[in-house]
């Protein structure tokens, strides 16, 4: 019988016990097809089907599922003397600190406000950047590839606009990483 038969045990398909270096690389198996299937998942164009749908300073954006790491509630935040406004400061996010940043305060907009809908969204571990920001609200899974281009934008079949958010180009922008302010000597 070979592991993928019904019925085969489970010690043959990794239910048993083994040690750290097996489940490490079982783990890295894993991440390594999950990545697979997230990249299957485009089209032939190379679009994401699938995007994020978040609301940021009144405005809808479309976020790749693959830049984004975590949604969670709007944890604490701690204030960081001395930055720029837009900089809301740190989280404790599954014992991990992330800067914290309001794209709204960011892009121009009016400051965000908080309210039980808001979320804090992580930047995704590979783009390197220990970053989350607020969206005002999360709208699920959006079918981009089904969306009309319009002026830089994406028409919904609702009609509503979307605006494609590019969290790698943003965690590369130098405004974006110079958040001290600028003090006059």
């Amino acid at each position: 019988m070979t592991d993928s038969e019904p019925g085969a045990s489970s010690a043959a398909l990794g239910g048993g016990r083994s040690d750290p270096a097996t489940r490490r690389s079982r783990l890295r198996q894993y991440q390594e097809e999950l990545l697979e299937r997230v990249q299957a998942a485009r089209t032939v164009t190379g679009a994401p089907t699938h995007q994020l749908g978040l609301e940021i300073g009144g405005e809808r954006y479309l976020l790749d599922l693959v830049e984004a790491g975590e949604i969670v509630p709007v944890p604490p935040l701690t204030s960081v003397p001395l930055t720029q406004p837009w900089y809301l400061g740190l989280a404790n996010v599954r014992g991990s600190l992330l800067g914290v940043v309001d794209l709204a305060c960011f892009f121009g907009g009016q400051a965000s406000e908080l309210s039980p809908a808001a979320r804090l969204v992580t930047f995704a571990p590979a783009l390197g950047l220990p970053c989350g920001f607020l969206a005002a609200r999360v709208h699920g899974l959006r079918q981009a590839a089904g969306m009309t281009p319009h002026e830089g934008r994406l028409l919904d079949a609702d009609g509503n606009a979307w605006t494609p958010l590019a969290l790698a180009a943003l965690a590369q922008d130098e405004r974006f990483l110079d958040l001290g302010l600028q003090l006059n000597k």
